[in-house]
Parts: C-alpha cells; sequence; structure tokens
C-alpha cells in the first residue's frame, strides 16, 4: 500500500491535471480550421456574387433557388426575398441550412467542438471549465437527437450536388471536363464519403436489425458502412475541406483572377 493506511483517504492533487504532453494542440487546431471555415462560408454566402462560373456552381448555392440566381436550378425560381435590414437575401443562407444542421448535430463534430470550443472536457483527464454535467438532456442540446432526420436532408443535397457535377461536364461548345469538373466531382466524392458513413446511415442500413442471418443483404450493406463509419471523422475534415476549396475555386475563376484550363 505504499506506506498508506488502508482507509486512509489520498491527499488532494492541487495541479488541475497531471498530463504533461500538448494535450492542448488538437482542440486549438479544431478552433482555428473549424472557426475559420464559419467565417469563411458566412462571409461567401453574403456576397451573392462569383458563385457561377460556366459551367461550374458553387456548392454553397445549389441548389440556386431564386429568380436572380445565375444559374436557377429549377425552371424560373422561386421568388427574391428582401429584408429590412440585410436586403436581398443571399440564396446560400437557405442553403446551408440543411448541411449545416447536418455537420451541427453530428456525432464526430460534436466531440470536436464541444472540446475545442466549450472545453467540455478539453481532452482525456482535463477537467471541465464548467463544473456540473447535464449531457445533451436539457434544451437546446437535447435536439443533437434530430441528427438523424438531417441526415436524409443530407442525401438529397448529395444527389442535387451530383447533378451539378454532371452539368459540370456541359460547356458552351459541347462536352468537355475543365479543372474546375475534377474540383467538384472529388468534392461530391468526400462529401458522399462523409454522408453515407454516418452513424445514422449504418443505422438505417442495417443497426436496427435483430436478426442478420434473416436479412443477408442489409448485413451485407451494414458491413460496408461500418467499414466507412471507422473514417467517418476523415471524411469529415477531408469533406470540410473540399467544399470551401470548391467554391473558392469557382469564385477565383468567376472573378478573373484564375483561369480554369481545359483538359478535353
Amino acid at each position: 500500500m505504499s506506506g498508506q493506511a488502508i482507509g486512509q483517504a489520498r491527499p488532494p492533487i492541487a495541479a488541475a491535471h497531471l498530463r504533461q504532453d500538448a494535450w492542448w494542440a488538437l482542440p486549438l487546431a479544431v478552433v482555428v480550421v473549424l472557426g475559420s471555415f464559419i467565417v469563411y462560408s458566412t462571409w461567401a454566402a453574403m456576397q451573392n456574387a462569383h458563385y457561377f462560373a460556366p459551367p461550374y456552381l458553387s456548392p454553397f448555392y445549389s441548389p440556386c433557388l431564386y429568380r436572380s440566381c445565375l444559374h436557377p436550378t429549377f425552371g424560373g425560381g422561386l421568388p427574391d426575398i428582401h429584408l429590412p435590414v440585410i436586403g436581398l437575401l443571399s440564396p446560400a443562407f437557405l442553403i446551408l441550412v440543411g448541411p449545416g444542421l447536418f455537420r451541427l448535430t453530428c456525432y464526430y463534430y460534436r466531440k470536436a467542438y464541444y472540446r475545442s470550443f466549450w472545453l467540455a472536457p478539453p481532452a482525456c483527464a482535463v477537467r471541465d471549465v464548467k463544473r456540473g454535467y447535464t449531457g445533451e438532456t436539457r434544451f437546446p442540446l437535447i435536439l443533437q437527437s434530430f441528427h438523424r432526420y438531417t441526415w436524409y436532408v443530407a442525401v438529397l443535397f448529395i444527389v442535387m450536388l451530383s447533378w451539378d457535377v454532371l452539368l459540370a461536364f456541359r460547356f458552351p461548345n459541347g462536352f468537355g471536363i475543365g479543372v474546375g469538373t475534377l474540383v467538384m466531382l472529388v468534392n461530391v466524392v468526400l462529401l458522399a464519403a462523409y454522408t453515407f458513413s454516418c452513424h445514422s446511415c449504418r443505422h438505417v442500413c442495417g443497426g436496427h436489425v435483430d436478426v442478420f442471418s434473416k436479412a443477408p443483404t442489409r448485413y451485407s450493406l451494414w458491413r460496408v458502412i461500418t467499414g466507412l463509419n471507422e473514417r467517418h471523422p476523415v471524411y469529415a475534415w477531408l469533406s470540410l475541406f473540399s467544399v470551401a476549396l470548391t467554391d473558392l475555386y469557382i469564385r477565383l475563376v468567376s472573378m478573373g483572377l484564375i483561369g480554369d484550363l481545359r483538359i478535353i
């Protein structure tokens, strides 16, 4: 017992924690990267310009719903919305709600921003900044349980972004492939990998099946999604970078700051 009598209370530890490694590096990196994405996506949504460079449409503005869109997705589009303070509301704010809620309620992103922004807890064996733990049993965090429903919305966006990729092969003079085409293709692949590696997708495919032997097809699909799910955090970050870089590329081409190289 190392000289300590049985039943004797241990001496209190004065230090907040006993970790001596750079435990703060990961939470800090998440704050910088995720915070930068939030700032950029908000700025890009407020611009309401330079989101279309034929035949490329920024994922932040897809589907383009307003009549004033440079590339309306559905016929004549919806009437433009004007707010007293903001004026013409950028269509990107309507578009970002769906994917934004999906990422906000994502199981992995919850862990990431709980630790980095709220410091609850910042890392393993490091005390929470806020005393007391209520989990996600109270408002507004109890709304995180709606994540499984936001997954269906995210799937719809994958379909629409895939259609945009097909349109990115249609140049004014016919079929073609440009650097922008490949950028949009890689982006939708990474977004699809993130969406279909989600825990909610895994549950839909077979997580609620009691006897897999009676549902071999569901079991095979569940195993594939489980393999993807193991890399869900990787896809979460890669898709975050790809969607921002895709918007940036199309924006720079639209502004004439860079040229789009035509491959075919």
